[in-house]
């Protein structure tokens, strides 16, 4: 089931072929979660998605507004289930209307809601093993493109491939630099000592919401020194503490690299906090 354009489709949805964002890349998306039937920082959500498509050169339709979209979502949601409290994965995806090769015809926008249930309504810390490698095949062009959630996601789909190939949970992807700069799926935190690191927007990650949520909290324990550097290959030899973040999943431990095993003290101590905060939210 899909709300295209604010038309509910139940059992079958033709894409065009033409689609742009199937043919070019030219959407974007925004993933977000639902905890109990309320979408978590949903304005952060919202206007990431415009500030995107301003910098798509996409025509922003005059009703695109908060309420809309929340409107739009409820009626979703209303289809969906007849539960009012459902946890979910909520996928907003906007792509230019189809006309056109590179250069398009218009610069107006179609947009489609999907989603997903998910099982718990908070964030939990999955203290499984855990395991990264380096993914080194290609590599992430800092840009303002590449902190965009844009279809344009070559990179993750063959580093996703390379993982399962070689039996680990995910990879982290290096830049042009050979810095770090995220994983396949989430940012990435550094923990030694005190010192709490993550790579900055200009290395090329991804400008990830639940990142600034940890950041906020972050910000607010004066016993760390938090710092948006960049991450070299070596550094992760030495930390103690690795972790993941994304919207949907929460903060996740990294628990080995290569050789190296890592403690998750600081992971620990976040998810509560980030609790506290989408219940106060």
């Amino acid at each position: 089931m899909i709300n295209h354009n604010g038309k509910i489709y139940e059992n079958e949805y033709l894409l065009e072929v033409s689609n742009r964002g199937l043919n070019y890349g030219d959407a974007l998306f925004e993933s977000i979660r639902m905890s109990n039937g309320k979408l978590l920082f949903w304005e952060d959500h919202y206007f990431r998605l415009m500030a995107s498509m301003r910098i798509m050169r996409m025509e922003i339709p005059m009703n695109f507004t908060l309420e809309f979209f929340e409107v739009e979502i409820n009626k979703f949601i209303n289809s969906f289930s007849a539960n009012k409290n459902i946890n979910a994965r909520i996928k907003i995806l906007v792509f230019r209307k189809t006309g056109g090769l590179y250069f398009p015809n218009t610069n107006n926008v179609d947009f489609i809601i999907s989603i997903n249930e998910i099982e718990s309504p908070i964030y939990s810390l999955n203290l499984n093993k855990y395991t990264v490698d380096l993914y080194k095949d290609n590599y992430v062009s800092p840009s303002l493109l590449s902190t965009l959630k844009t279809n344009n996601k070559a990179i993750n789909v063959l580093g996703s491939i390379y993982a399962s190939e070689n039996n680990i949970n995910n990879c982290l992807l290096l830049n042009t630099n050979k810095s770090v700069v995220e994983a396949l799926n989430s940012n990435l935190f550094l923990v030694k000592g005190k010192t709490i690191k993550t790579p900055p927007l200009s290395d090329g990650c991804l400008k990830g919401i639940l990142r600034k949520q940890i950041l906020d909290i972050l910000s607010s324990l004066p016993e760390y020194e938090v710092l948006e550097t960049s991450i070299s290959p070596f550094e992760l030899q030495k930390a103690d503490e690795l972790f993941l973040t994304n919207v949907i999943t929460g903060i996740q431990p990294i628990t080995n690299y290569r050789k190296k095993a890592y403690t998750n003290i600081v992971a620990k101590e976040l998810i509560g906090k980030l609790n506290l905060k989408v219940r106060l939210g």
